[in-house]
């Protein structure tokens, strides 16, 4: 469609036309502004935030996270009294955290920095 066809099923002149498809340019459109045109033009608005990775790849990471940031303070107390852990034990008690972070409540990932 030409930009005077879309402005007439907008109900709008031609310039505002323009001017929201400059908005969708510069992202300064609206999402009202945009749900009046989808509406004019018998489309339906689809407003998503997709995510990069599958979410249970987010919520390992972030529990890996969240183990290691526990871990590093409490190895960094173990070294001091010289009871430092063995890496292959760190790798398991790491591994451990992991676990109990998944099968807890998930919203706990989110409620202090890692």
């Amino acid at each position: 469609m030409t930009t005077k066809q879309v402005a007439r099923r907008l109900g709008v002149s031609q310039p505002r036309v323009v001017a929201l498809e400059k908005g969708e340019i510069d992202e300064t459109l609206t999402l009202a502004s945009l749900r009046r045109a989808a509406e004019a033009l018998d489309c339906t608005l689809v407003y998503a935030l997709v995510p990069k990775q599958p979410l249970v790849d987010t919520l390992r990471q972030r529990a890996e996270q969240k183990a290691d940031a526990q871990l590093n303070r409490v190895n960094h107390t173990m070294r001091l009294e010289n009871q430092a852990l063995t890496n292959a034990d760190q790798r398991r008690q790491r591994e451990n955290l992991i676990d109990q972070f998944l099968r807890g409540n998930l919203r706990r990932l989110w409620d202090e920095p890692a």
